[in-house]
């Protein structure tokens, strides 16, 4: 298995995949892989001849000094996963220094107004730092295909912008969120909680499937309210946001006879760890 933590490196190997005319998949993470994560890598293996997962905590995307320190990193594990899937999936691991070597900076682009709502509002410049590391991987790499998961839509939409404004010539490939067996949305920040509040978590997706099973059918200051009082009766449960939004602009809903495609995204604190999940409506 190959694994490198200098560009050069990259580039030396990536000269390797060109002469032989490989297709390559890349996919970014933050490591702290999950089944989510593992369900990226083997979309890109099924499909690309070669395939990179980028590990790499990028410091620019925290507005919270505690959230970046307390992130999980567990880069020997994360390999043993990415080897029990193929030993031939290659791994980029850098440092911060590799990453940023004229200091940290982050790139600013005109997302607006993807990036002012939701998690662009409690996260403030955090899909900047996303982009600027996207940027950075992508320009690298220069991948055929680049995988997303759907848990983070808005995200998504983030990319897909970033992609058009930098002119990348590349597939974003979305994939399905990827859930524990109660419903909860994989993520590495469910290693935090308690097994207690993890089981109790399991509420988020069902209000979601409440909200889509009653969409159209009962109001929507009815809908958010019933979902906001049924989660925020759990100790230490808090929903910081509950939004239908428009699924490609992400404007607001506002209009039961619209026939655009809508999503629900919701973001629940528990104690002080953010949980985000999002459903398609109609």
């Amino acid at each position: 298995m190959i694994c490198v933590s200098l560009t050069e490196e990259i580039e030396n190997q990536l000269k390797k995949s060109i002469k032989k005319n490989k297709t390559m998949g890349l996919v970014p993470t933050m490591g702290s892989l999950h089944s989510g994560h593992l369900s990226l890598i083997e979309q890109a293996y099924e499909k690309n001849d070669v395939v990179w997962v980028s590990i790499f905590v990028n410091p620019i995307q925290f507005n919270n000094s505690n959230d970046l320190k307390n992130y999980p990193r567990n880069l020997k594990n994360d390999i043993s996963k990415i080897q029990h899937l193929s030993d031939k999936v290659r791994v980029f691991n850098p440092s911060v220094k590799e990453m940023y070597k004229d200091g940290l900076s982050t790139n600013y682009y005109d997302f607006e107004p993807l990036d002012t709502i939701m998690e662009g509002e409690f996260r403030k410049n955090h899909f900047n730092g996303v982009a600027t590391i996207v940027y950075k991987l992508l320009k690298l790499f220069n991948p055929n295909d680049v995988y997303f998961g759907e848990k983070d839509f808005q995200q998504v939409l983030i990319i897909k912008k970033l992609i058009i404004i930098e002119k990348f010539e590349l597939n974003l490939i979305v994939s399905k969120t990827v859930r524990e067996e109660n419903g909860l949305a994989y993520s590495s920040r469910n290693n935090r909680l308690t097994n207690s509040d993890r089981k109790k978590a399991s509420i988020i997706y069902k209000s979601l499937i409440f909200i889509k099973s009653n969409f159209k059918k009962k109001p929507l200051n009815v809908l958010r309210s019933h979902v906001i009082s049924s989660i925020e009766k759990i100790k230490n449960f808090k929903v910081q946001y509950l939004e239908i939004l428009d699924n490609n602009s992400l404007s607001p809903y506002n209009n039961e006879n619209d026939s655009s495609i809508q999503r629900a995204f919701i973001c629940v604190v528990v104690n002080d760890i953010r949980l985000i999940d999002n459903i398609l409506l109609n």
